[in-house]
């Protein structure tokens, strides 16, 4: 069907906006050839959107038509907390593709809907500029599709609802669990859900590889942490390595390797207590047998 523009106002301000909507600068001599109306009918088009978005955000600043004398166009402005800037999705696609943390599929609908924020002059930049990794993306081996686990778990976790899991072991026996969730994470390719054990039998939290919960139901049943013992997730993660949960310990060492900042960036919670020839003496907090792994794949120049 052809749309008439220049008998229907509706049809040709909604056009105007799904241009400018994609970043493109429109021009009013360009807008009255395509519509086949005069300049001065855009002009009261462009009005009247202006209008428009200012009375539906509470700051007219928000988002708004601004015109750009170098351009001789009119583009749509939005706050960088509405909309991603070239820059932000790529760097964002980045990290996607380096953290193989997804499967193809759910990759491939990130990195899209993320390029798609991108300008239109400027999108074909940035696909050239990952097209390389996304082509030889290789995802984890469980080729698990991630994101409606993720949700559901997310709700228990709002809810505070005791939750029962099914996780399949690196063994790949099955067991069942019944768990308070508190917390996801992501680290080292995968996301972990951070639990405590329902029956109480731990007295620290429990880290659950998400792609090997098999199945997961919400019991019905609502659980509360005391106060003093609520869980800081963010404290949580700078005391635990390789996601390794265990009792909460000290450990001091000695650290004679050359960069003393990649040490501090890996351990949060490090602190230095000495330094003589270069050796550096380090104390840090830390959850569960996870540092051991690191400490000793750092070998002679960690004593402990």
């Amino acid at each position: 069907m052809h749309i008439k523009f220049n008998g229907n106002k509706g049809f040709r301000l909604l056009s105007i906006y799904e241009l400018l909507n994609k970043g493109e600068v429109v021009t009013k001599a360009d807008l009255a050839t395509r519509y086949e109306v005069s300049e001065k009918s855009i002009q009261h088009d462009i009005e009247d959107l202006r209008e428009y978005l200012a009375c539906t955000h509470f700051e007219g600043s928000e988002v708004t038509i601004a015109y750009d004398k170098k351009r001789s166009g009119y583009y749509l402005v939005r706050m960088e907390r509405e909309w991603l800037t070239n820059e932000e999705v790529l760097a964002v696609c980045k990290i996607l593709l380096e953290s193989r943390a997804f499967c193809k599929g759910e990759l491939e609908s990130l990195v899209t809907k993320l390029v798609a924020q991108v300008t239109p002059s400027h999108r074909k930049q940035v696909e050239e500029l990952i097209r390389n990794e996304q082509f030889h993306y290789v995802p984890l081996r469980h080729g698990k599709k991630l994101f409606t686990i993720i949700w559901g778990l997310s709700e228990y976790i709002t809810k505070r609802e005791v939750t029962r899991i099914v996780y399949s072991r690196q063994d790949g026996t099955e067991r069942e669990h019944e768990i308070k969730p508190v917390a996801m994470m992501f680290s080292e390719y995968y996301f972990y859900l951070i639990a405590y054990m329902a029956d109480g039998s731990k007295g620290f939290p429990t880290v659950f590889r998400i792609d090997r919960i098999a199945d997961f139901q919400g019991t019905g049943a609502q659980f509360k942490i005391p106060y003093r013992d609520k869980f800081d997730d963010g404290e949580f993660r700078k005391r635990v390595q390789f996601m390794y949960s265990g009792e909460l310990r000290r450990v001091k060492f000695e650290y004679s390797g050359p960069a003393i900042e990649a040490v501090l960036d890996r351990l949060p919670t490090a602190k230095i207590l000495a330094e003589k020839g270069g050796v550096y003496t380090v104390s840090t907090e830390v959850y569960g047998n996870g540092i051991d792994m690191w400490l000793r794949s750092q070998g002679d120049l960690v004593i402990l």
